[in-house]
C-alpha cells in the first residue's frame, strides 16, 4: 500500500534519498466539473480532499460558494471547507498553513491527498511557497480605503498601474484587497510587489506533485455556468445573502463582495432588479471563469483534460503514483 510522508517533507527512500510526498492537484475554471470528479476519483484512490477555495473557507455562505453537497462530504473527507466566520480575514498565507496541517492529518491516517479548487494562488501559495514582504501599515491602509470611497476601484486600479504596471496587468480590478496590498507594499518599500515575486521565484518545491486540469469547450462552459447559478438562485441566494447581512455581515466585508453576493446585495439596495443581478451575476461569472483558465494555462505542468475523460485520468494518477519519487540527498 502506498504510504504518505513521514515528517515534513517525505520519508527516506533508497540511497539516502527523501522521497517527496505525492500530491494530487485537481483545478480549473467554475463549473468545469471538479467537485464531482475529484469526488469519483478519491474513491478510486483512497484519498481525502483538501478544498483550495477562497470562498468555500467562509461558514454560512453555502450556495453562493457552490460547497459540496453533504452527500460528497460524508463520502469523502474534505478539509478547509467552514473554517472561519465571513468578517474573518482569510489570505493565501492562512491556506498554505490550514493545508499543511490537514496534509498531516491525512498523511497520519495513511491516506493519500487531492487538492482540488480553482483559487490558483491559494494553490501556487502551498505548493512553492509565499513570499514575505512588509507587514500591513494601517495608515497607509486607512489613505486607500478613503480613497476607495472617494474615487472607486478603478482609481486605485489605474494607480497601481503607474507605479508596478506588472502586477496591475495580473490583478484584477474587482480584487480591491490585492489591489490595495499591492500598492501598500509599494508606498512603504519602494519597490513593485512583483518585484518581491520575482525575487521570490516561488521555488520551494516541497511536494512530488501531478497537476491535472479540468476544461470544457468555452461554450459548453458558459452554458453549464448560467445554468449553476439558475440552480444558485432556485435554492436561495438572494435569500442566503439576506441573512448574512441580517447576521450582521457587512456588504464591505472582502467575502460578501464576492461573486453571488455582491450582485444580491445589488439587489437588495434597489441597484439591480433581480434579473438583471443575475444577468450580472452569469457575466461575472464567465469573466471569472476566464481569468482562472489564463492563470491555470501558464502553467505549462498542468496536464488538460475533459471531464468525460475519467479513465484517462485514472490512467495517469495510477502511473503518477507507481513511480518513486528519490528527489532530495537527505544530510
Amino acid at each position: 500500500m502506498f504510504t504518505l510522508r513521514h515528517g515534513r517533507h517525505g520519508k527516506r527512500g533508497k540511497g539516502g534519498f527523501m522521497e517527496k510526498t505525492k500530491i494530487v492537484v485537481i483545478v480549473g475554471p467554475t463549473a468545469a466539473g471538479k467537485t464531482a470528479f475529484s469526488c469519483e476519483l478519491a474513491g478510486i484512490f483512497d484519498a481525502e480532499i483538501i478544498s483550495a477555495d477562497s470562498r468555500q473557507v467562509y461558514k454560512h455562505m453555502d450556495i453562493g460558494t457552490a460547497k459540496p453537497t453533504e452527500k460528497q462530504r460524508n463520502s469523502v473527507p474534505h478539509h478547509l471547507i467552514d473554517v472561519c466566520r465571513p468578517d474573518s480575514g482569510y489570505s493565501a498565507a492562512d491556506f498554505k498553513r490550514d493545508a499543511e496541517e490537514s496534509l498531516r492529518a491525512v498523511s497520519s491516517r495513511g491516506k493519500r491527498a487531492f487538492i482540488v479548487g480553482g483559487a490558483g494562488l491559494y494553490v501556487r501559495a502551498f505548493l512553492e511557497g509565499l513570499f514575505r514582504g512588509p507587514g500591513h501599515i494601517a495608515s497607509v491602509r486607512e489613505t486607500l480605503l478613503k480613497e476607495e470611497r472617494l474615487f472607486g476601484r478603478e482609481y486605485l486600479h489605474k494607480e497601481l498601474s503607474r507605479v508596478d504596471p506588472v502586477s496591475a496587468s495580473r490583478i484584477h480590478p474587482n480584487n480591491i484587497h490585492r489591489v490595495m496590498r499591492a500598492l501598500e507594499v509599494y508606498s512603504f518599500s519602494g519597490r513593485p510587489i512583483s518585484s518581491f515575486w520575482e525575487e521570490h521565484g516561488f521555488r520551494e518545491k516541497n511536494y512530488d506533485t501531478l497537476k491535472i486540469g479540468l476544461i470544457k469547450e468555452r461554450g459548453v462552459l458558459y452554458r453549464d455556468i448560467e445554468k449553476r447559478i439558475d440552480k444558485m438562485m432556485e435554492e436561495g441566494l438572494l435569500e442566503e445573502t439576506g441573512r448574512l447581512l441580517e447576521m450582521g455581515f457587512s456588504a464591505d466585508l472582502k467575502s460578501m463582495n464576492s461573486l453571488g453576493y455582491r450582485e444580491m446585495i445589488g439587489h437588495i439596495n434597489g441597484v439591480f432588479s433581480l434579473d438583471e443581478a443575475s444577468g450580472a451575476l452569469k457575466k461575472n461569472t464567465r469573466n471569472y471563469a476566464k481569468r482562472q483558465i489564463t492563470w491555470f494555462k501558464k502553467d505549462k505542468d498542468v496536464v488538460w483534460f475533459s471531464p468525460g475523460d475519467k479513465e484517462g485520468v485514472v490512467s495517469l494518477v495510477r502511473d503518477f503514483y507507481s513511480k518513486q519519487s528519490n528527489s532530495r540527498v537527505c544530510g
